[in-house]
């Protein structure tokens, strides 16, 4: 679930929720045309798989829960999350993965806490952190971008990626490490070297074959979410910029213990997706201007951090955005805004007499 800045119980008309949701997925059309340029036709079975099953599961827990089920599926709240999840898995992943993660988003991260505006987390970044450290293996075998294929090898038709997802069919050649996995296991090349001799470096120009356009074309339709107003700029813009202040910092011209320049980090892994799609959740992140700048800093901080000096995950966006998730309300206690009639910003907890309130 993402996304949206509705702060106004006025609002009416064409800001209602479910037209705002649909613009999320407008929005992250671009990211997956590039994706399935550069990964095949699984991006998109992941995608409808995910939504479909997002959609099912909300619909059955609102049929149990005795809801009016249309009611709360117009809301495409469900829809986003289920897109969300689609662009997060790995391209060919088995079905049993996408329907995990869907029930996992849906039932467990957001339905539990009482469904939509009431989810501490981030519902599709619970369920991949979930998968990743309970399936390491399937949740890490990333399809091989298209221009990385060797001769006479394309990308897997739409029968043989069906058959790969439901039938567990091997394809053998279409799977590799990405940008990230390599940049961590590297210990003894320089990042001239290791740009040199890695194919998935060489063959593209800032961060690795296809990921480098994959982000940018996630950074074209989050740039139209700002231009529709869809939320402010405080979160993501923050969250970019402390990751390009942090590998500005530690980047030591190369040497073999580099964690990489900054356009690497801005252009590598699920940044632009996480800073425009994920951080920018109205549920589960911080609520005032100052809190959302804080917010999205610490969340760009903790992906530098995790992506280079953690042990075990390559890509530190999804744990960053739940740990940031938690500290949230701790966020807003310390940077709610000054009320009308108040002298100064006044805490969650302050009492309303306080300052001359009545």
């Amino acid at each position: 679930m993402a996304l949206l800045n509705i702060t106004s119980p006025h609002t009416h008309g064409a800001n209602r929720t479910g037209r705002l949701m649909r613009l999320v997925v407008y929005a992250t059309f671009p990211g997956i045309a590039a994706l399935t340029h550069f990964f095949g036709i699984g991006v998109i079975i992941n995608v409808l798989l995910a939504s479909l099953c997002c959609v099912a599961f909300e619909a059955l827990v609102m049929k149990l829960r005795n809801r009016p089920i249309m009611f709360y599926l117009r809301d495409c709240s469900a829809l986003v999350t289920g897109v969300l999840i689609g662009v997060s898995l790995p391209p060919y992943c088995p079905w049993w993965l996408v329907v995990s993660a869907s029930f996992i988003a849906i039932v467990l991260a957001k339905q539990l806490y009482g469904g939509m505006g009431f989810n501490p987390f981030n519902p599709a970044m619970v369920a991949y952190v979930l998968l990743l450290i309970s399936f390491p293996l399937q949740m890490t075998q990333w399809a091989t971008p298209v221009t990385m294929l060797g001769d006479g090898q394309t990308l897997p038709s739409l029968v043989a990626a069906l058959d790969k997802v439901f039938l567990g069919t091997q394809i053998d050649g279409y799977s590799s490490a990405t940008v990230l996995d390599i940049m961590k296991q590297n210990t003894g090349l320089t990042l001239d070297d290791l740009y040199q001799q890695q194919p998935v470096f060489s063959e593209g120009r800032w961060a690795g074959a296809g990921w480098e356009w994959v982000n940018i074309a996630f950074l074209i339709g989050g740039l139209y979410l700002l231009y529709k107003k869809a939320f402010t700029w405080h979160a993501p813009l923050s969250m970019l910029l402390a990751l390009a202040l942090m590998a500005a910092l530690f980047y030591d011209s190369g040497s073999s213990n580099s964690g990489g320049s900054p356009i690497y980090h801005l252009l590598s892994g699920a940044t632009m997706l996480g800073a425009f799609f994920i951080v920018t959740d109205p549920v589960s992140s911080a609520v005032s201007t100052r809190g959302r700048i804080i917010y999205g800093a610490l969340i760009g901080v903790l992906v530098y951090v995790i992506r280079t000096w953690g042990t075990s995950y390559p890509d530190g966006v999804g744990f960053a955005v739940l740990l940031l998730n938690f500290a949230a309300p701790f966020i807003d206690y310390y940077t709610t805004p000054r009320t009308y009639g108040h002298k100064k910003p006044r805490r969650a907890t302050d009492s309303n007499k306080q300052d001359g309130g009545h």
